[in-house]
């Protein structure tokens, strides 16, 4: 602990705060446009915006609509957008197959922002739940979800992203040893400078609703995650699982949800010193622009309050929903 200040009055802590310019003089943690990566949906079609009724102001893109939403963000000083798809019920298969597809949704986006806005960087999740007509994360067989298969499954996956042009891959299944498998696939592939952004600290959160309802994933999905998913009733659990990723060659490490887990944020930035995200997720999202829209909350000041509080916590960077209202708004 530090020493304490002087007694009263000699310290007075509200002298710092009397103006803008000391508040800003002595503020601890700051905000910025870099700070973030924005997760967007894609849906096939063209020239198509098609809002989520669960996630007020946010819309699945056909790519053209995409590409242009990649520029605003490049402009708007944002570093990275995440692509995740929402792909037609046909194609939902017990194999997942369009999953590692050449021409699946996802990658022809990465190639056609990629073609347009080279400066962006592009993260894709590794999961299979959007292509699994089952909605897990993984395979299953006689009603488990099965690890070393689905681990094939995903490297496959991130194959075909890395040879699309992404930049970040991020495996958000959960699966066992999927981290190593990936990054010694890459290697062999020749893909040495794609990033793994692994979901380590991932819990089996009643915050996803809104997302698996973007993604299509609702209907689908029969029982629960809990059996790959995090316990939200541990933390030192989150510390092995961190660890063991950046063992197996993950560049970055995720928390997620963030908001109700800034705990886990501090205790893994502290405890590795490795870059750190956290993900603000669609439950959370959605509580405040709910919040927002009915003149409960000013909306404004809690999204930057919010995104605020993961960098107090540790953050490196934060996914968020917000990315582009927070950095017009922070750029004045």
């Amino acid at each position: 602990m530090p020493n304490p200040p002087a007694p009263y009055p000699a310290s007075r802590p509200r002298r710092p705060r009397k103006t803008a310019a000391r508040r800003a003089m002595v503020r601890e943690n700051t905000l910025c446009a870099g700070d973030f990566i924005w997760p967007v949906f894609v849906q096939e079609g063209d020239d198509t915006a098609t809002p989520i009724a669960s996630m007020p102001g946010v819309a699945r893109l056909t790519i053209d609509r995409l590409v242009e939403a990649a520029r605003e963000a490049a402009g708007l000083g944002i570093p990275a957008i995440c692509l995740f798809p929402y792909i037609e019920q046909d194609l939902k298969t017990e194999d997942c197959a369009d999953a590692w597809s050449a021409d699946n949704l996802v990658n022809r986006a990465i190639r056609a922002i990629k073609a347009a806005v080279p400066q962006i960087e592009i993260m894709t999740d590794v999961a299979l739940d959007p292509y699994n007509i089952n909605g897990h994360d993984g395979f299953v067989v006689d009603g488990q979800i099965v690890n070393d298969e689905t681990v094939e499954a995903l490297v496959k996956m991130a194959l075909a992203q890395a040879e699309a042009g992404a930049d970040i891959i991020g495996p958000s299944d959960m699966m066992d040893g999927r981290i190593g498998a990936i990054r010694t696939a890459l290697e062999a592939a020749g893909h040495r400078d794609v990033m793994i952004m692994s979901y380590a600290a991932k819990y089996a959160s009643a915050f996803y609703g809104p997302f698996r309802d973007a993604v299509g994933a609702s209907g689908a999905l029969r029982g629960d995650k809990n059996t790959y998913q995090m316990d939200p009733a541990n933390s030192d659990e989150a510390l092995r699982l961190v660890a063991r990723d950046l063992a197996e060659g993950a560049d970055m490490v995720m928390v997620k949800p963030g908001m109700a887990y800034l705990d886990i944020c501090r205790r893994v930035k502290d405890e590795f010193a490795a870059p750190t995200f956290a993900y603000q997720v669609s439950g959370e999202y959605a509580m405040l622009t709910g919040a927002a829209e009915r003149g409960w909350l000013d909306g404004d000041k809690v999204m930057l309050e919010s995104l605020m509080a993961f960098k107090r916590a540790g953050c490196d960077g934060i996914l968020t929903y917000f990315a582009p209202a927070a950095a017009r708004l922070l750029a004045g």
